[in-house]
């Protein structure tokens, strides 16, 4: 496709990359896990394209694999079809294919070899250039032309190539097609919905040409738990087209849950004796116990927010905490433990009597807080994730949180953002331009000796 997609020259390719890429608003957040991206001509997706790309430029290990995934549209492919050759190559320079993946995933009766159904096929090829501009050249690639598959066959074959924070996976697709400009935006505006709510079954044809592979990436994104991120929607009337016949295109970024590196449980228990100690000695130093110190753990060096709950006789008896961290972990820890028994407002300052006659205590330490986009309550339920997601609600100049733990007093995902309301100081109903977002929490309970 080079010279008719994307162009030929090295130099004006690159070039054109990059200046995609500068024209994406800096944004914070972690490096995501999967990434949905168009495939047109870089004159009309590219800059949309650019939005889901310029994520990979944040923080993390290096990306060591890609698992690329898009339609087959000029050959008929039974399964998801992977490649015979060793590389690809474009001009920016070769891209090797990853021969142990490409094996682990050709035991999988859905996938085989062709180099037919690769050798035309656009919706792969262009993404190339993006990753190469953003991963450098150390990355290798899985790439699966998706033919006549079912979801659970895509869902099936990401699981066996899931990985780690080593493996990126990217689906390939252009949303609605040659409807008119408002009717398009509709339609892709209701897509984009479905994929924020990892609504997988839901999607129709006529709503994505990458049907397939985005059907099973958002089946295998809702069993372990991911996020999905809107980063950019817009059609070919916005960027090279006229407004009669468009094609939509969108960028998305699907997220792990925090903490969703694999922590075994006694390792889990052990990291719970700890921060509940560290916020219990930081009660205790409030009455004349001696200032608390944090072992030498490198988590709790890691820049994280957390949340400190107080309760006597299974009431609430303090809660503060931060959504950004301010500091390390141990000392946000500290000084949320001696916060919420002194500076909640809803409560007198805790004594030394109440102390000793019995505080029980839990910590939450907070993953990154996501946009969660809502245009009204009904999208906004559509997509909370009861007992999962803690919530932050900002509207009319007033803001609250809730954290996850929340769900046990306020199980009904209704009563839990009617109270989130009420806490901020807002009247009953949906606002214009409420904003949401929503984290995960690591919860730690104090242990009963």
């Amino acid at each position: 496709m080079a010279g008719t997609f994307y162009p030929r020259d090295p130099r004006v390719l690159r070039g054109e990359v990059e200046r995609f890429l500068a024209e994406v608003p800096a944004r914070g957040g972690r490096r995501p896990k999967a990434l949905v991206v168009p495939h047109a001509g870089y004159v009309y997706s590219g800059p949309v394209a650019a939005h889901a790309y310029a994520r990979l430029r944040a923080a993390g290990p290096p990306v060591e694999r890609v698992v690329l995934l898009g339609p087959a549209h000029r050959v008929a492919v039974a399964g998801l079809a992977l490649p015979e050759v060793g590389r690809f190559e474009t001009p920016l320079g070769d891209v090797p294919i990853d021969a142990a993946a490409a094996e682990r995933a050709l035991r999988l009766p859905q996938v085989t070899r062709s180099d037919h159904a690769h050798l035309l096929e656009h919706s792969l090829e262009v993404q190339l250039p993006f990753l190469q501009a953003v991963l450098g050249s150390s990355f290798t690639l899985v790439p699966l032309a998706v033919g006549l598959a079912s979801p659970d066959d895509v869902a099936g074959v990401l699981q066996a190539l899931w990985g780690g924070p080593e493996t990126l996976v990217v689906v390939s697709t252009d949303l609605s097609h040659y409807l008119p400009y408002a009717e398009a935006r509709a339609l892709d505006r209701r897509t984009a919905g479905q994929v924020l709510a990892l609504d997988a079954l839901g999607l129709h044809r006529d709503q994505a040409c990458g049907r397939t592979p985005l059907q099973g990436l958002l089946l295998e994104a809702r069993r372990r738990g991911l996020t999905a991120e809107l980063l950019d929607l817009r059609s070919s009337g916005d960027t090279a087209g006229g407004p009669d016949e468009v094609v939509g295109y969108g960028a998305f970024a699907l997220h792990e849950p925090a903490g969703a590196e694999e922590v075994e449980p006694g390792e889990r228990r052990r990291r719970g004796r700890i921060v509940t100690g560290l916020a219990r000695r930081a009660l205790e130093s409030l009455f004349g116990g001696p200032a608390p110190e944090a072992p030498d753990e490198p988590w709790l060096a890691e820049r994280r927010a957390c949340f400190v709950s107080l309760h006597a006789g299974g009431r609430l008896r303090g809660c503060v905490g931060a959504i950004e961290p301010r500091g390390p972990l141990a000392a946000e820890i500290v000084r949320c433990s001696r916060a919420a028994a002194t500076e909640d407002g809803r409560f007198a300052p805790l004594t030394r009597e109440e102390l000793e006659e019995g505080i029980d205590l839990e910590v939450s330490v907070l993953g990154p807080a996501e946009p969660l986009p809502a245009a009204d309550e009904a999208e906004a339920l559509a997509r909370l994730r009861p007992g999962v997601d803690g919530l932050v609600l900002a509207a009319d100049g007033r803001s609250a949180v809730f954290i996850p733990a929340m769900w046990a007093q306020l199980p009904d995902p209704r009563d839990f953002l009617a109270q989130l309301r009420r806490k901020a100081g807002l009247p009953p109903g949906w606002l214009p331009g409420t904003r949401l977002l929503r984290f995960g929490a690591e919860r730690y309970e104090e242990e009963r000796s």
